[in-house]
């Protein structure tokens, strides 16, 4: 601009003293500021040590588990290594004495006159809807051991029908142990303490381990089996809960991992030679005899279909598949159909969907967007699931279903626990909870009506007879295939 004459070499000078005049300025403002900042600092420092180091900035520290309320300041004080006195066990005579009515147990076939007492016992017990304490004088017969009392599992102050309504309100209901005992309380006049509540579902655990370890051995040998999964939590580790689903048998393992190891020690492959009904997670590839769930691929097309309306390769390959879903469910519902019959319309419905397949293979192409990508996967999903023959499984067996949609329901009640936070809290917990879940769902599956009464019923005749709902299942499966016998995990 100089050399143009439009500043003169004066103005240019003048121009140069006012910058050096401001940069002047700025720098005693810098160091006035900087003086002012060590200033505040060294007050700051005798409130707050730590701003003397001066950290750098980093991520906020996770939220502290501490209460800073008024009663954790005094539990503070009382000492952290105090414990809290326990009132004790309480005498019999003491128990007894609350007793309402006394019950006496005489072993079979001998009569009260020619018995001697063995000991006494007080048993909470649920009658006509409320709790009462019952005691108990049982009686031994000469040479023979102890009768056990009628509903009452061994060493437990609690009839087997209190244990039941716990189970059911804390894992089926979903309700916390706080509020089932406040449930109890309320409508039972049952005093139970948090703790009491914990201890007898462990001892139902226990008591029902047996009928687990049937549960699951009856599993591999099932002819269908549908599974799913879900996230689960043990403590802060994210984990997995496992569904088994067969016409009769209800298996939920809470707290394992999805892999490959998990799975083989729950349905091993060398072992079992079923049809599992699942979605197509590469854990199930060692499955051959399989039918993949079509519920999991029809989703992922209409959710395409739904967000991209102006795609119509989108809507019609909908629509299609759609259509050859269906005519696939007749197929399998037509019972004229014979074997040949079944296999010629599976040759037919396989055909269509290679058609369908090769019209809409996408391309490779490495700039494709998010919905074209998923979209070829999908196609691509769907072309090797037919190659393994594991789509049209339904139309050949008639008994199988073409989704997985009874284990998902089985899973609901468990995800919105998961959500609300209530998971287990150890792998104790979670396999307490794997044991008692099972029978009681599996119970759910072959009662008639699945009330109180009806699996109290049947759990007192497990008691009492020392054969179980299960254990049968397993001898009329050993009946049938003696082999099974020698085969057992």
């Amino acid at each position: 601009m100089a050399h143009a004459g439009r500043l003169s070499m004066e103005d240019l000078l003048d121009l140069l003293e006012e910058q050096d005049r401001l940069r002047r300025h700025d720098l005693e403002t810098i160091r006035r500021l900087s003086s002012e900042l060590d200033r505040l600092k060294e007050r700051l420092a005798q409130y707050e040590p730590e701003v003397a180091g001066d950290p750098a900035p980093t991520k906020p520290p996770p939220k502290s588990s501490v209460s800073y309320s008024l009663a954790g300041e005094e539990k503070r004080r009382r000492g952290r290594h105090r414990k809290k006195k326990s009132p004790g066990r309480r005498p019999t005579e003491l128990k007894l004495a609350e007793a309402e009515r006394y019950e006496n147990v005489v072993p079979d076939g001998w009569k009260l006159e020619d018995c001697v007492l063995a000991r006494e016992r007080c048993v909470w017990r649920l009658q006509e809807g409320r709790a009462i304490r019952i005691g108990y004088r049982i009686y031994r017969a000469p040479g023979m051991e102890e009768p056990s009392i009628p509903g009452v599992p061994r060493r437990c102050e609690y009839g087997i029908e209190i244990l039941v309504v716990l189970a059911y309100l804390v894992y089926v209901i979903g309700i916390s142990l706080h509020k089932a005992c406040a449930v109890l309380g309320f409508f039972c006049q049952l005093p139970l303490s948090r703790s009491q509540a914990d201890a007898l579902l462990r001892q139902l655990a226990q008591h029902w381990e047996a009928e687990f370890e049937t549960l699951c051995d009856l599993l591999v040998h099932a002819a269908i089996v549908y599974t799913d999964e879900t996230g689960w939590k043990v403590g802060q580790d994210g984990c997995s809960l496992w569904a088994f689903v067969t016409e009769q048998l209800r298996l939920l393992r809470f707290g394992c991992r999805k892999d490959g190891e998990t799975l083989e020690s729950i349905l091993p492959s060398a072992r079992f030679h079923g049809i599992l009904v699942s979605d197509d997670a590469a854990v199930y590839d060692r499955y051959a005899n399989a039918q993949k769930c079509w519920a999991h691929l029809l989703r992922k097309i209409i959710r395409l279909a739904m967000l991209y309306p102006r795609r119509r390769k989108y809507q019609r390959f909908r629509d299609e598949l759609l259509q050859l879903y269906y005519d696939a469910k007749r197929c399998a519902a037509d019972h004229r159909l014979g074997e040949q019959g079944r296999r010629s319309r599976v040759a037919d419905l396989e055909g269509r969907l290679a058609a369908l397949c090769l019209k809409y293979g996408a391309k490779e192409a490495a700039d494709q967007s998010p919905p074209e990508r998923e979209f070829a996967n999908l196609v691509k999903e769907l072309a090797d699931l037919l190659v393994a023959e594991q789509l049209f499984t339904f139309v050949l067996e008639p008994k199988v279903e073409a989704t997985n949609n009874v284990t998902e329901r089985q899973l609901r009640n468990p995800a919105l626990e998961r959500k609300a936070g209530r998971t287990s809290k150890t792998p104790t917990g979670a396999q307490r909870r794997s044991v008692i879940v099972s029978i009681l769902e599996t119970l759910r599956a072959n009662l008639p009506t699945f009330t109180f009464a009806s699996v109290v019923q049947e759990v007192r005749g497990w008691m009492e007879n020392g054969v179980s709902l299960l254990d049968k299942m397993w001898e009329a499966a050993v009946k049938s295939d003696p082999a099974l016998a020698h085969n057992t995990s």
